[in-house]
């Protein structure tokens, strides 16, 4: 890398690792993740152009999978009989986002419908972002309000949860023993060669998916028992939090400025809708609101499932349903960009 770029490396970690340990120190929700995010948008906003690289971003994302995988116990399948009529309603929810927020956008704002569809997409950034590309919207439209509703529901939807009083009794993850660092670091490594292989398969969320599989499956067969030691759950959580401030390097103060009430919008009428969906869930299942929510908001699989470890909401209940929001959206957003630009 050029010096320029190993600096914006070192601003991204920088504001990061420091962002998070001042969170932490605060005692405030999620903080690792809440405090990185913040930091690295702001340095983000002061045009110091902060970078994650991918290696780095793909090692961090290893450490949420592996972490997500030591919620698994003997009892899944029997908490897995649970969940068809959950993610029944999550895909209801990711209809109604889709089609009130492209609405909203459409109406108020003068957005296309491919552009409205594509920026309002509840999650699969990167996919939303190769079929704008391939389709010619307005890329930038798409970019900052994809990045404005990552950036609003990681700071805002700890403390809403809190405030909810969602996040009562829910902790099994935090009251599990440390694993030995040897244990840790196999885990890791062979998430990151497995996530390598998905990658190259073109698999959604697949570092994050590599670590389920492999740390759920190991901690389900008794070969492991226990999570990660929190320095790494701590650098996991950072890393994942710089790369979603880091989105927003490159976005000028106009750009901003001109979308930030589209986005706003957008990202207010989702997440109401996610209230509902994840409410009605909660009550038809009795499960906790808050990790019903957590699991329906139309955030990242990287920064929710973050969110949920922080919190102490069964991780593998909240991964299983934004891994399905992602197929989901994959299959159908284009066939309703198709639908809606033939009644035009």
């Amino acid at each position: 890398m050029t010096n320029i770029e190993w600096r914006g490396v070192a601003i991204a970690l920088g504001a990061g690792f420091g962002g998070a340990l001042i969170a932490l120190q605060l005692g405030l929700p999620a903080a690792a993740l809440l405090g990185s995010t913040l930091a690295v948008t702001l340095v983000s906003f002061l045009r110091l152009r902060p970078a994650v690289p991918d290696l780095l971003r793909d090692v961090g994302f290893c450490v949420i999978g592996v972490s997500l995988g030591s919620g698994v116990t003997p009892d899944i399948w029997s908490d897995v009989a649970r969940w068809p009529l959950s993610i029944a309603m999550l895909a209801l929810t990711v209809l109604a986002v889709l089609l009130s927020c492209g609405l909203v956008l459409r109406l108020i704002f003068g957005a296309d419908t491919p552009t409205s569809l594509l920026a309002t997409s509840p999650g699969a950034l990167s996919y939303t972002l190769s079929l704008a590309s391939d389709r010619g919207v307005d890329l930038r439209f798409v970019m900052v309000l994809q990045s404005l509703r990552l950036l609003l529901i990681t700071i805002f939807l700890p403390p809403l949860i809190g405030y909810a009083g969602g996040g009562e009794g829910a902790a099994p993850h935090a009251n599990l023993p440390h694993l030995a660092y040897g244990e840790g670091i196999v885990l890791l490594a062979a998430t990151f060669v497995l996530g390598a292989v998905m990658a190259r398969l073109r698999s959604p969320a697949p570092f994050i998916l590599a670590g389920l599989l492999i740390s759920g499956g190991a901690h389900a067969a008794g070969l492991v028992s226990g999570r990660l030691a929190d320095p790494l759950t701590f650098f996991g959580f950072s890393v994942t939090g710089a790369v979603i401030g880091a989105r927003f390097a490159g976005i000028t103060r106009a750009e901003l400025k001109r979308l930030s009430l589209a986005g706003v919008a957008s990202t207010g009428v989702a997440v109401a809708i996610s209230v509902l969906g994840g409410f009605a869930v909660s009550r038809m299942l009795d499960l906790p609101f808050g990790q019903v929510w957590v699991s329906f908001a139309p955030g990242g699989v990287e920064g929710m499932s973050s969110m949920a470890l922080a919190l102490g909401y069964d991780p593998v209940y909240v991964a299983t349903h934004h891994v399905f929001r992602i197929l989901l959206l994959i299959v159908i957003l284009p066939v309703l960009i198709g639908v809606f630009s033939r009644k035009r």
